[in-house]
């Protein structure tokens, strides 16, 4: 379906709104560069971000000079079975190899798939030192894992690009 929606698969059983939760929660391990947070400070049921600030990852990130990560709003929609998402695009700067966010200024939201080429150090779950080779930076490697999550709990992925969560 795109980056706007992935329909839910018409022969699993329906799961709850915490049960979606914690199956997209399930999604988070050390290894990934990314991690699914409680959104409750920003209004929302759950973000989805690149581990850039994790002191275990920024210099990764920062050896592929990042300039632009996004992050992943969602809300649990139980009366429609629906996982409501929302992209935020923030720029990256890099100050002595450390990661400062900001959003940027011509600022993006709604659904965005991004892919970013160039030379720099393996970015791999396996965390290999020294490799260098060239690398494709995809925003899907967040949101097809939850995609996938969330139609596998009966769910539908919609992402809106203009309106309210």
């Amino acid at each position: 379906m795109g980056i706007f929606g992935k329909k839910a698969d018409k022969n699993v059983p329906i799961l709850s709104a915490g049960e979606v939760k914690q199956r997209l929660l399930a999604l988070n391990r050390g290894t990934a560069p990314y991690q699914i947070i409680d959104g409750s400070s920003e209004k929302v049921d759950l973000i989805a971000e690149w581990k850039i600030v994790d002191a275990k990852w920024y210099e990764i990130f920062a050896k592929a000079n990042l300039t632009k990560v996004f992050r992943i709003y969602m809300k649990l929609d139980e009366a429609k079975h629906e996982l409501r998402t929302k992209d935020d695009e923030y720029t990256v700067e890099w100050k002595a190899g450390v990661p400062s966010l900001s959003i940027s200024v011509q600022k993006f939201q709604g659904q965005n798939t991004s892919v970013e080429f160039g030379a720099a150090y393996a970015f791999t779950e396996e965390l290999t030192p020294g490799q260098v080779y060239k690398y494709r930076f995809n925003t899907n490697e967040i949101k097809k894992p939850i995609q996938d999550a969330v139609a596998a709990c009966g769910w539908t992925y919609k992402g809106v690009a203009f309106g309210k969560l």
